[in-house]
C-alpha cells in the first residue's frame, strides 16, 4: 500500500469514528415509538420490586437493596454498577445537579431509615449525606431548582403514616422542615411540573373507607409554601408510579401507570393528567400490570421498570411514548404525529447523506493534495539539471 493510499485511508477512518456517534445518537433519538403507545425493551438483569429509578445525563439509573443497573435507551442495554453502601428498599429517590439521592426507606432489619446516599454516576461513587429527620419509607422525592422535598410516607408498621414534609438543600447538606401535607398518605406516586410539586393517590390510613385508597392529587406549590387540590383521578389507586413529559417533546403531563388494586394484585391502568386544564384521560394501558414499578423519564419518554405482580417481581421495561410526542400543542392531532414521525426519519436520511458527501470531499480533497505533491517531485530533477548548465 502506498503512502498516499495509507494516508487517505486514515482520513477516511477517522472521519468515520468522528461521525458514527452522531449518527448514533441521531438514531437513538428516534428510539421512541407511536404518540400513546408501549414498547418492550430490555429487561432489567435481575427482576425486582420496590426499586426506585432516577436519570442522570440521558442514562438511567435502577436502585434496590444491594442492586445498581443503569439503562441505556439509545443502545436498549443495561450495565451493572456499584450499589448502595446501606441496602434497603422503599425509598425515596431523586436526580439532583447530575447526582442521585436515595433516602430513607426499609433497611436489611425491617425498620424505617433515615440514611440518606448520594451517587455520583461520573465516578461510580457513593457520599453518605445529612440522615433525613424523620425516619420512614413508602415516600416519594422530587427536585425542584435545586432542593430536594420528601413528603408523606411510613415510619413503622401500619397506622403510622406521617404528613411531614422535609426538605434537603444538597449544597448545604442540611434539612429544614415545611408545611405538612393536607393527607397523610403513603405508597403515592408523584411528579413535578412548573416548579410543583403533584402527590396523587396513595392510601390514607385514617379514613374510614374500606381500602383506604385515595384519588385525590395533593399540589405543592414551594413559591408560596401551600398547599392546594387538583382534580381527583378517575380511580383510588395505591403502590402506582407516575412521571412527567416537560412540554419540549410532549406537551406538559402527568402519567400515572399501574398500582394495587387488590391484594397483591396490579393494574394495567395508565391516567394521564394536564395540569393546566386540571383534568384526566385514560391513555393506553401498560402491557403488564404491575404495582410499585420504578420508573423514568428520558426526552420526554417515560420507562417503567419492574415492579410485581401476583406477588412476583417482575424484570419488565416498557417504554412509553406519550401523548402528542414531539409536539408542544396540548390537543395534537393524528395526522401531526404521523407528520413528525417522517420529519425524524428525513432527518436522518439527510445526516447520512450529509456524511457521504463529507466523505466524498475529503477523499477528493485528499487525492488532489497528493497530486499534486508527486507532481511538484517529478519536477524538481528537471528543474535542478537545468540549473547545472
Amino acid at each position: 500500500m502506498t503512502r498516499r493510499s495509507k494516508l487517505s485511508l486514515t482520513i477516511f477512518s477517522l472521519i468515520i469514528i468522528f461521525l458514527i456517534p452522531q449518527v448514533i445518537s441521531l438514531a437513538g433519538a428516534q428510539v421512541a415509538g407511536t404518540a400513546n403507545s408501549w414498547v418492550s425493551k430490555a429487561p432489567l438483569p435481575i427482576a425486582g420490586s420496590d426499586y426506585g429509578a432516577a436519570t442522570v445525563t440521558g442514562t438511567i439509573y435502577v436502585l434496590g437493596s444491594s442492586v445498581n443497573y443503569a439503562y441505556n435507551p439509545n443502545t436498549n442495554s443495561w450495565s451493572q454498577k456499584t450499589p448502595m453502601p446501606v441496602p434497603r428498599t422503599e425509598f425515596a429517590i431523586t436526580a439532583c445537579n447530575n447526582k442521585i439521592y436515595v433516602i430513607g426507606g426499609v433497611d436489611s432489619n425491617g425498620s424505617s431509615s433515615s440514611v440518606n446516599e448520594a451517587y455520583d454516576p461520573s465516578t461510580d461513587t457513593w457520599t453518605t449525606k445529612a440522615a433525613l429527620p424523620t425516619s420512614r419509607s413508602e415516600m416519594q422525592a422530587d427536585t425542584i431548582n435545586g432542593k430536594i422535598y420528601v413528603m408523606g410516607g411510613r415510619t413503622a408498621v401500619a397506622y403510622s403514616t406521617v404528613n411531614t414534609t422535609e426538605i434537603y438543600d444538597p449544597a448545604a447538606n442540611s434539612w429544614n422542615s415545611s408545611v405538612p401535607m393536607l393527607y397523610p398518605v403513603v405508597g403515592y406516586a408523584s411528579a413535578v411540573v412548573d416548579n410543583k410539586i403533584y402527590v396523587i393517590g396513595g392510601q390514607d390510613e385514617y379514613l374510614s373507607s374500606a381500602s383506604n385508597n385515595v384519588a385525590f392529587a395533593q399540589i405543592y406549590d414551594p413559591a408560596t409554601n401551600a398547599w392546594s387540590l387538583g382534580a381527583s383521578m378517575p380511580e383510588s389507586t395505591w403502590q402506582a408510579t407516575a412521571g412527567a413529559t416537560t412540554g419540549t417533546m410532549a406537551p406538559k403531563q402527568i402519567y400515572v401507570i399501574g398500582g394495587m388494586t387488590g391484594f397483591g394484585e396490579g393494574s394495567n391502568q395508565t391516567y394521564a393528567y394536564n395540569p393546566s386544564a386540571n383534568t384526566w384521560t385514560t391513555a393506553a394501558s401498560i402491557p403488564f400490570a404491575c404495582y410499585n414499578p420504578a420508573i423514568a423519564v428520558v426526552n420526554d419518554v417515560l420507562y417503567v421498570i419492574g415492579g410485581s405482580q401476583s406477588t412476583v417481581a417482575l424484570s419488565t421495561n416498557e417504554q412509553y411514548t406519550p401523548i402528542g410526542y414531539n409536539q408542544t400543542s396540548s390537543s395534537p392531532s393524528p395526522s401531526s404525529q404521523s407528520s413528525d414521525q417522517s420529519t425524524k426519519q428525513t432527518q436522518l436520511i439527510e445526516y447520512i447523506g450529509l456524511i457521504a458527501g463529507l466523505i466524498a470531499i475529503v477523499s477528493v480533497a485528499t487525492a488532489y493534495i497528493f497530486t499534486k505533491r508527486t507532481k511538484h517531485k517529478l519536477k524538481t530533477p528537471k528543474q535542478v539539471s537545468l540549473r547545472l548548465k
